[in-house]
This record gives C-alpha cells, structure tokens and sequence, in this order.
C-alpha cells in the first residue's frame, strides 16, 4: 500500500476506505433526541432533550478525535466539536 495522501487520510488500518461507518451510540441518541424535539417543543423535556443531544454529539466527537480510523473521520470530530461548542 502506498502512504500518499489520500491513503492517510482515508483508508484504515486495515488499507479499507472508510468514510462512512454504521450509525454508533452516540450518533444514533443524537438522532433520536434531535427528531423527539420535534414533538417536544417546550418545557422541561425540551430542555432534557437539548442536553441529551449535545452531550452525544459532544462525545462522538470526542471520540472521532481520539478514536477515529483514518483522518478522515479525526478531523471530521475536530470540525464538528467547534462548531458545536460555538451554537452553544
């Protein structure tokens, strides 16, 4: 396998291109809680709800940054926690 660019930051340990993965924890709570507050759009539920998806996407990011299989997806994790930390 050759270490050009695109190989580092694409392909995993194992020389597979990965750019998408399967839905983990993380993203699948976030999702969840995002689509709830749909339904929930005040109160104190509302509230549980936008804590419960920040703090999951928080972590996935988190995790990407320290976890991610190629650097593809670590700096997908350090794009997205900034631009999470700013909203709020």
């Amino acid at each position: 396998m050759n270490n050009t660019l695109f190989d580092r930051l694409f392909r995993d340990a194992a020389g597979q291109i990965v750019i998408w993965q399967p839905p983990n924890l993380p993203i699948l709570i976030w999702v969840s809680a995002t689509l709830l507050k749909l339904v929930f759009q005040t109160g104190q539920v509302k509230l549980v709800l936008d804590l419960l998806a920040f703090s999951s996407l928080l972590y996935w990011s988190f995790l990407e940054i320290t976890q991610g299989v190629n650097y593809f997806r670590r700096d997908l994790g350090v794009v997205v926690l900034p631009c999470l930390l700013s909203i709020q």
